[in-house]
């Protein structure tokens, strides 16, 4: 899963090629990964956790994935940002990082 967030970087690292951001909409939009929505009711979270790691500092992509797994009790992440996400935890536990 992602989110909007994570999807919204993405397009912008592939700004290069319009091709290849279109392949990224097509993958998504065969519904593998899932992209998962963040309610208005999140937000408070979203700001504990961004206040949380503030001397990363945490971004809101960010926070929307560690937001997300907490409520999945996902521990898988793949990701570019191996620093930011070798901190974060959930609860007391570290994400496994792939990629």
């Amino acid at each position: 899963m992602t989110t909007e967030a994570v999807v919204t970087e993405a397009e912008y690292l592939l700004d290069f090629s319009s091709e290849a951001q279109a392949a990224l909409m097509h993958v998504l939009a065969s519904g593998r990964p899932r992209v998962e929505a963040i309610a208005a009711t999140d937000r408070k979270r979203l700001a504990e956790l961004m206040g949380r790691y503030a001397d990363l500092p945490m971004d809101y992509a960010d926070a929307t994935l560690v937001l997300v797994a907490e409520r999945l009790g996902a521990m898988r992440v793949f990701t570019l940002d191996r620093r930011d996400f070798g901190v974060y935890r959930v609860g007391r536990k570290r994400f496994e990082i792939v990629g």
